[in-house]
């Protein structure tokens, strides 16, 4: 049977920019819109050339790409031609292979917001995309509030879309701009306007997340007939989100239902890089992933529960409905105090160990672990220290080091320039075999500035190492995490380090104190400790 072809549409540099806190240099536009080209996506839009000097800088750079590249702009404005329209215009100059321009499709919106008769907006949806594809371009119609609009007024809707698909737009796209268009409505209305008279090959669903079901969404509209769907990485998108292309994609390749019935375009083998996509757009950001996304999260395919843990281990698919391989993420077995023995050996066997079912020494390390997780560690997150503590529980872990003190002040001082600044300072010393080993360390950047006591105390025991030096040389702190685990005068602090090496290797660790900077130490204390392991370093 021959395979429909279902067109991908990616919007992430455009409605992705209007997430708050989300503004893309033109140099991150460029490295993500190849991205998405590698991916396989049909059409990426680039932004709105005019709105802002990021979005002109990237047009201007007239990148090259097998998607369709698309400008994004709006339909002219009322009183004026589509040719004399300066906003059409700068949309056009972009040169861009094709234009996708939004217009009101609601009658309450061209009445209330615009102040312009139905018929005069109908005519201005109708011209600019009849300018568009007179000028050689694809056109698209990004009709805004389509949904909201027909529960409006139905007739008027249909009117605006029906006036752009007979001025020769390729896609009409059905906005679910205020995203609260519930599954169903969206799979009749589809349905509606394919019996108006726009086939399904020329319409797109564009939806919000805003009732949690931009996805849902999407597919009850693919199931409807159109065949253009449009989202973003990661959900981005103004107010709750767009369209999260990361959970539509594998959902159309590795469901048999969409898998057998579209061409999508994307490889089963470019699939494999969603998960590292989605993470480096978040590293992009600077913000830390989802760990319960779809497909992709860290936690997506995380087995806890000691009965799950054991299933999964006979057969993947009694807790899995699909291989996390398939989208380049992994199985995480995590420790934990609900935790069984089949979590265990399955977490140590995934860590290089290898212990018999049986063995006295599981269960040591799991009451061990029940009661420092009672105490305010937590394994779960911080599974390099879960190892320390199982080869300790094993007589396995090698004596490294041991610290004698460490000392952290802060103080407030003048710098060269007469400025009051902050100035943290660690020292600490550490009696590796015979020889005894002082360290000191400042905590400031290049301009100075301080980069706080938790970084003076890494600096300070990274700094001589002897023999061991070799090996943390490459290790470098990435994130650090504090969360107060009990109030009041009784407050326990825990704090979750990631570390990691130019190897590519990246490590969690947990320390817990009522002092937030025992707690740090600990953690640092056991990043370095897990490196040497890992690194298989012999103990001095």
């Amino acid at each position: 049977m021959t395979k429909e072809k279902l067109f991908l549409y990616d919007t992430t540099l455009r409605d992705g920019q209007q997430t708050q806190g989300v503004q893309f240099s033109t140099a991150e536009k460029l490295q993500i819109a190849q991205a998405l080209d590698d991916l396989g996506i049909d059409h990426i839009e680039g932004g709105w050339p005019g709105a802002n000097p990021t979005d002109s800088e990237f047009f201007e750079a007239a990148p090259k790409y097998n998607a369709t590249f698309t400008a994004f702009g709006m339909t002219k404005r009322a009183g004026r031609s589509a040719e004399n329209d300066d906003i059409l215009a700068a949309v056009m100059n972009a040169g861009t292979p094709a234009v996708c321009l939004v217009g009101k499709a609601s009658a309450f919106h061209v009445t209330d917001a615009l102040g312009i008769s139905k018929e005069e907006n109908t005519e201005n949806v109708a011209a600019s995309i009849a300018h568009i594809v007179k000028n050689g371009r694809e056109a698209l119609f990004d009709a805004e509030h389509f949904f909201d609009g027909y529960k409006y007024d139905a007739d008027y809707a249909l009117e605006s879309v029906l006036a752009a698909y007979s001025a020769g737009a390729r896609w009409v796209v059905l906005c679910d701009t205020n995203g609260g268009t519930l599954p169903s409505e969206i799979y009749a209305i589809v349905k509606a306007v394919i019996a108006a008279g726009v086939p399904g090959d020329h319409l797109a669903i564009h939806t919000h997340n805003d009732t949690e079901n931009a996805v849902a969404g999407s597919l009850a509209a693919i199931d409807a007939g159109a065949r253009q769907v449009q989202g973003t990485l990661n959900g981005l998108g103004e107010r709750c989100g767009n369209a999260n292309l990361t959970t539509i994609i594998p959902t159309l390749l590795l469901k048999p239902e969409y898998a057998e019935r579209f061409d999508l375009g994307v490889s089963l083998e470019s699939l494999q890089g969603l998960t590292n996509l989605s993470r480096s757009l978040d590293e992009i950001l600077n913000r830390v992933p989802a760990k319960q996304a779809a497909y992709v999260g860290a936690s997506a395919f995380a087995h806890k529960s000691g009965l799950h843990a054991s299933a999964i281990m006979k057969n993947p698919a009694t807790y899995e409905h699909v291989d996390p391989g398939a989208v380049g993420n992994a199985r995480v077995i995590p420790m934990s105090n609900q935790a069984g023995q089949s979590n265990l050996i399955k977490r140590l066997g995934d860590a290089g160990y290898t212990v018999e079912k049986g063995d006295p020494a599981l269960a040591r390390i799991l009451e061990r672990i029940k009661a420092r997780e009672t105490a305010g560690y937590s394994y779960d997150t911080a599974q390099a220290s879960f190892e320390l503590m199982a080869l300790e529980e094993l007589g396995q872990l090698p004596k490294f080091f041991d610290v004698e003190r460490y000392r952290v002040t802060i103080e407030r001082r003048k710098n060269a320039r007469g400025e009051m600044v902050t100035v943290s300072e660690a020292v600490v010393v550490v009696q590796i075999g015979a020889e005894r080993m002082l360290s000191v360390s400042e905590s400031v950047d290049g301009n100075g500035n301080d980069r706080g006591p938790v970084n003076a105390l890494s600096n300070a025991l990274a700094k001589d190492l002897g023999p061991y030096q070799a090996s943390i040389d490459d290790m470098r702190l990435v994130d650090f995490k504090v969360r107060i685990t009990q109030g009041g005068t009784e407050a326990v602090t825990r704090v979750i380090i990631d570390s990691e090496d130019s190897q590519g290797n990246r490590w969690a660790t947990v320390g817990v104190s009522p002092n937030i900077v025992d707690a740090s130490f600990e953690a640092l204390l056991e990043a370095i400790t897990w490196k040497l392991v890992h690194d298989k370093v012999r103990a001095a």
